[in-house]
């Protein structure tokens, strides 16, 4: 992730540099219908596309794209050039890297004990750069999704993954190591299986 502070979040435009011309900065972009909190931080060349909510204390890279009906929870760290597709959830707790692709409908937890009621006790997870998520995975939280990873649509993560590695299923389980494109180059090695 990058360690450049994002631009203001309801930033309109580029903003002025001191001698009073605009600045080169890419605007950020939010839609009318999105929802994003004063006290977030969104980085220059974002978008944040319809029905979107980021709430307070989170922070977004450069060049985020944000589908639509996306929930960035409070303190939720993304990192810059990442996509989150359509009905993502991302909740306290979790920090995704630079080069991150989330797929539609994935969902991160943050309590490995949820009730209704009492205080909620939030399990640190991390998404490492470059990694990749299919549609409807579920990210059990507490996990690491180490860099270049890529995770099938669909699969339940119970466990950290190892880098390059794909995984699938429920619970998901490594079947092949890829590379940075995303293509096989070997079968896993056994012995990765955290299970």
């Amino acid at each position: 992730m990058s360690d450049d502070k994002p631009s203001d979040a309801r930033a309109d435009g580029p903003s002025p540099d001191p001698s009073g011309s605009p600045s080169s900065e890419p605007e950020v972009f939010i839609h009318p219908t999105s929802e994003v909190s004063d006290e977030a931080s969104v980085g220059a060349g974002t978008a944040i596309w319809n029905w979107s909510r980021i709430r307070e204390g989170a922070v977004v890279g450069r060049n985020v794209n944000i589908g639509q009906q996306v929930y960035i929870d409070s303190n939720v760290r993304i990192g810059d050039d990442c996509k989150i597709q359509n009905s993502v959830n991302l909740y306290d707790g979790l920090t995704v890297g630079d080069r991150v692709f989330i797929g539609p409908a994935v969902t991160f937890t943050n309590d490995l004990h949820p009730r209704a009621t009492g205080d909620w006790d939030i399990t640190p997870t991390t998404v490492h750069d470059g990694a990749s998520i299919g549609a409807n995975a579920t990210i059990v939280c507490g996990v690491t999704l180490a860099a270049g990873c890529m995770i099938g649509a669909g699969s339940v993560v119970t466990k950290d993954v190892a880098p390059n590695t794909l995984v699938v299923g429920n619970p998901a389980r490594p079947i092949a190591i890829i590379d940075e494109h995303g293509n096989r180059t070997a079968a896993a090695d056994p012995a990765q299986d955290p299970s």
